[in-house]
């Protein structure tokens, strides 16, 4: 049984097809005009959709849609990143495009599906996803299904507080706060390895960290230690709360391999309390960038919204 998947985010669009089975078969894949807002993005979902569901005959359609939603109606309330989405019904239009049935989530939820599984979260239980790129977002796998608790039902660790002044998760620990560390590191260390890596870029810097770190740069090993240092604080939260038996780091900040991991596990145990030790084995995205687009498949082939957990 074929399906289609869908990833819809703030940079890129994702349009699959794929099985069940979280094996994508052919992919269609769109930068994003942030310009063209929503209306945009959706004439570029329109414009593959034919052909995909002429050629492959799909029986459903999943969606992981970058921001809040209701999950329950397809229902989009807004997008942090995109104009042109708050409360736009995404279900009822891909309905009408395809035919088929459709099941839209937040994205992070969805790569948590995708993660828990088909990817590193196989056989652990319950499965906590994270994701570090443009935004950060969280999802928890109970018992193979998600769990949303009340509307609008995303895990938003990144709206989690680090301070009484109102510092978010995201605020220090997103793709785009990452690199925001990078640059003014560069600045106050021009002699650097990490500032030689970096040069004119104006975005992106991140991507940098791991050759900064694989050349035993001290200032690329500084921001390392503070970034996970910041994660770990905030994903101590979720452990007190949630009990994962594995936490997955996903998204772009994830691609720096395993001294990112490395780094999140050995500090996370600081900040979670003794009868809880050692915690979750914490482990990089199986996945990796389609995380999203195999969990929009299984999505797709479970129903989407039946699925709920608490």
């Amino acid at each position: 049984m074929n399906l289609i998947g869908i990833e819809i985010g703030g940079t890129k669009l994702q349009v699959v097809v794929g099985t069940a089975a979280g094996e994508i078969l052919v992919r269609r894949r769109r930068d994003v005009d942030r310009a063209s807002g929503g209306a945009g993005i959706r004439a570029q979902i329109a414009a593959v959709l034919p052909e995909l569901l002429s050629a492959y005959q799909p029986a459903a359609v999943g969606v992981g849609f970058g921001g809040p939603i209701d999950w329950r109606s397809g229902r989009i309330e807004c997008s942090h990143q995109i104009a042109g989405w708050a409360e736009f019904p995404l279900g009822d239009w891909l309905r009408e495009q395809t035919g088929l049935p459709v099941a839209v989530d937040n994205d992070a939820n969805v790569a948590a599906l995708g993660e828990a599984r088909f990817g590193a979260g196989v056989g652990a239980d319950p499965v906590f996803y994270i994701t570090m790129g443009s935004g950060s977002g969280g999802g928890l796998v109970v018992n193979g299904a998600l769990y949303h608790g009340a509307k609008p039902g995303e895990a938003e660790i990144g709206h989690v507080r680090l301070d009484r002044q109102g510092t978010k998760f995201e605020d220090r620990c997103s793709g785009w706060a990452v690199d925001r560390r990078l640059r003014a590191a560069a600045q106050a260390n021009p002699g650097s390895r990490l500032a030689a890596l970096l040069g004119a870029a104006t975005g992106g810097e991140a991507r940098f960290l791991a050759p900064a770190l694989a050349d035993e740069c001290p200032v690329a090993r500084q921001i390392l230690a503070e970034v996970a240092d910041d994660i770990a604080f905030g994903l101590s939260h979720v452990v007190q709360l949630f009990h994962p038996e594995i936490i997955v780091l996903g998204g772009g900040l994830s691609l720096v391999g395993e001294p990112f991991r490395q780094a999140v596990a050995e500090v996370l145990p600081r900040y979670v309390m003794d009868s809880f030790q050692p915690g979750p084995r914490v482990v990089l995205a199986g996945c990796g960038e389609d995380a999203v687009t195999i969990g929009a498949l299984a999505l797709a082939g479970s129903g989407g919204g039946s699925e709920k957990v608490g």
